[in-house]
């Protein structure tokens, strides 16, 4: 049962641990989309192809990070109910 109890809160923290960097990459992302952005907009000589092709990868970027976010935490939460289980089944043994 603490063996349970203590995977758990380790999981829990790893959890915590995850979404205080990610969210931090993600900012880190978002500063850098803006600083990208006024360099094309400041940028005349840049060809359109060019802002397209960067603003395709910004893009695919987002949604990549924003796939990579779903799936951890849809991991996160079969773990959660994998140590709920657990926990019903230690109460009942």
């Amino acid at each position: 049962m603490e063996q349970t109890k203590l995977a758990r809160q380790m999981t829990e923290f790893y959890k915590a641990t995850f979404d205080n960097s990610f969210n931090a990459m993600t900012i880190l992302q978002e500063q850098t989309e803006k600083m990208a952005g006024l360099f094309l907009q400041q940028s005349p000589w840049f060809p359109n192809e060019g802002k397209d092709a960067v603003n395709e990868w910004i893009a695919a970027y987002k949604r990549g990070r924003d796939i990579y976010k779903k799936s951890v935490d849809e991991s996160y939460q079969k773990v959660k109910e994998y140590f709920k289980a657990a926990a019903e089944a230690d109460k009942t043994a």
